[in-house]
């Protein structure tokens, strides 16, 4: 009798059985090729039916997890992070602080919704990878336009998955932080892969003037009319803000431009003479990537604008405005990633659910009197914001814009314009 396979066990064809009152039948199809011996299976000619494990991921501290590439060839170096946000992971593709770091999604399932334009926070990826637990066999949305794969086969960027991201999460909260390489070349051995990740460092490494953009321009999209949940205490009039791209994210210009700001977006380098010089009424300082101690004339900037206008940083930003106050910064363990922090503002004593995404926080012990910590991360004590009312500063260590995140901190950017307008008012 001939044989019919099936999933798991061969039955002969055209055999049925009873199970549970219900009559199988058994769907005929030819054998396996994968289980015949024809001359094609046994030559390794035929295409096997699932991917298989044809890249590594080597951390410094030793440790190889095999794994499959979804995404562009070759072998990279980065510092590798966890991040906790439920979805939106597009948008944090094209987050430029994530530059120099590859990410890992501690959400198993990845890439259901596929990719489109209208969620990107910039025109490229900056993030040198990303690694999921399960890539998602099908995509279903309404605004998709491509899957995930090949987004990241077009953008050049590598991603891996089939690996245990529950294991190197806790190993990273563990030991934090660990350099890693990906890699899709066989020719590599784990010890030459082991030796790359263990002579990188990012600590110390200029990553700002990479993303920012080489020019100013002025930037005219507000928030899409079915996506701007927040209009109230809104005056209509208009306020001249300039923004230094640190990195920044588009989202945090369509809020801004919401709330009634005209903006000029300037480079890192945009000499703080040349911005007076524009006769803003208030000056945002954008997030970013990297160590903030590696942008020493950042600093001199942010020094010497302050007290000039109103001055708003976000996380980067925030960074900044610290070191410019005679405050210092360190390195987290293993930093804030994800769209769920909870942040308790200080002055409210209100708890907001922020989106988060940084590795260096400023130390608030280190910083002058007259400044005050408005906000806290509840879930370890960092200064989540600062406020210093002598000069008009206001500061975030998250992004309140929160894309990806819940829009607890909306508000803040209500904050910057009434802080614009008492400066406007008594000037």
């Amino acid at each position: 009798m001939a044989a019919t396979t099936t999933l798991g066990f061969v039955l002969p064809t055209g055999l049925s059985h009873r199970r549970g009152g219900f009559r199988v039948s058994v769907i005929r199809c030819s054998a396996s090729p994968l289980t015949s011996s024809t001359g094609a299976a046994a030559s390794g000619l035929v295409e096997k039916p699932w991917n298989s494990y044809d890249a590594r991921l080597v951390l410094e501290d030793g440790s190889i997890w095999p794994a499959k590439s979804f995404g562009a060839p070759g072998t990279r170096v980065a510092e590798l992070v966890f991040n906790t946000s439920l979805t939106g992971y597009q948008e944090i593709l094209t987050d430029p602080s994530y530059a120099g770091q590859f990410v890992l999604m501690t959400n198993p399932q990845i890439g259901n919704t596929g990719v489109n334009l209208d969620d990107e926070e910039s025109e490229q990826c900056f993030l040198a990878g990303l690694v999921i637990r399960s890539l998602s066999i099908s995509t279903s949305n309404w605004r998709c336009t491509k899957t995930l794969a090949d987004y990241l086969i077009e953008r050049n960027l590598m991603g891996i998955y089939d690996l245990d991201t529950r294991a190197i999460t806790r190993r990273l909260r563990e030991e934090g932080s660990l350099n890693g390489v990906l890699s899709t070349e066989q020719t590599k051995t784990d010890e030459e892969l082991l030796q790359i990740a263990r002579s990188w460092d990012i600590v110390g490494i200029d990553l700002i003037s990479d993303v920012s953009c080489k020019s100013p321009y002025e930037w005219v999209d507000k928030t899409n009319s079915e996506w701007d949940f927040n209009t109230n205490s809104r005056d209509g009039k208009s306020y001249k803000v300039i923004a230094y791209d640190f990195g920044i994210k588009h989202n945090i210009l369509r809020r801004l431009s919401s709330y009634g700001c005209q903006i000029t977006v300037v480079p890192s380098t945009f000499p703080a003479s040349e911005a007076l010089k524009m006769n803003p009424d208030g000056i945002l300082f954008s997030n970013g990537p990297g160590d903030p101690s590696a942008v020493p004339y950042a600093v001199e900037t942010v020094k010497e604008l302050l007290g000039k206008v109103p001055v708003y940083g976000i996380c980067m930003g925030h960074q900044l405005l610290g070191q410019a106050l005679g405050g210092k910064t360190f390195k987290m363990k293993f930093g804030h990633h994800g769209g769920n922090h909870p942040v308790r503002n200080n002055r409210t004593g209100q708890v907001e659910i922020s989106a988060q995404n940084h590795n260096y926080a400023v130390d608030p012990a280190s910083l002058p009197g007259g400044v005050e910590v408005t906000h806290v991360n509840l879930n370890d004590g960092s200064c989540a914001g600062l406020s210093f009312p002598a000069m008009n500063v206001m500061s975030l260590q998250y992004h309140p814009e929160a894309s990806p995140g819940p829009h607890d901190s909306d508000n803040a950017f209500r904050e910057f314009i009434e802080l614009m307008k008492r400066s406007k008012q008594s000037s």
